[in-house]
C-alpha cells in the first residue's frame, strides 16, 4: 500500500462513517426494525467501506513500523561497526587455547590395556580347564 495514501483512506473512512451515521438516522426514522436495518443492501455497503478502509490503514501502518525497524536496525549495525573499527586498537592478544591431545593416540594407550586383560582372562580359563581336567582324571 501506498504511504503517501494513507491521508486519503482516513478521508474516505470519516466519509463512509458519516454516511453509515445518516443512514442509519434514516432507517431509524422510518421506524424500521434492527433485523431491518441489519438486512438493509446500502448500510451494509457502507459497513463494507469502512472495513475496507480499516484494513487499508493497518496495512499503511504495518508497512510504516517495518520501515521504522529497518532504519533502528540499520544505526545499530552502522554503531556497532564504529565500534568495531575502534576497538581492535585497544584489544589485547589472546593467549592461543592448550593443544588437545589426538583420539587416535589415547585409543592406542588403551588397547595394549585390553590386550593384557584378555590374556589375563585366558589364563584364568586355562587354569580352570587343567583343575576340570585333573578332577576328571581322579574319578576314572
Amino acid at each position: 500500500m501506498n504511504l503517501r495514501a494513507k491521508i486519503y483512506v482516513a478521508n474516505q473512512k470519516k466519509d463512509a462513517q458519516a454516511k453509515y451515521a445518516a443512514r442509519l438516522a434514516f432507517l431509524r426514522g422510518k421506524g424500521i426494525t434492527a433485523a431491518g436495518i441489519q438486512k438493509d443492501p446500502i448500510l451494509r455497503k457502507i459497513k463494507a467501506l469502512v472495513r475496507q478502509a480499516d484494513f487499508r490503514l493497518a496495512s499503511i501502518d504495518a508497512q510504516e513500523k517495518q520501515n521504522r525497524e529497518r532504519a533502528q536496525a540499520k544505526l545499530e549495525k552502522l554503531a556497532a561497526e564504529k565500534a568495531a573499527r575502534e576497538k581492535p586498537e585497544e584489544k589485547e592478544p589472546k593467549e592461543a587455547p592448550a593443544k588437545k591431545e589426538k583420539k587416535g593416540k589415547k585409543e592406542k594407550q588403551e588397547k595394549p590395556a585390553k590386550a593384557e586383560q584378555k590374556k589375563e582372562k585366558k589364563e584364568k580359563k586355562d587354569k580352570k580347564e587343567e583343575k576340570e581336567g585333573k578332577k576328571e582324571e581322579g574319578k576314572e
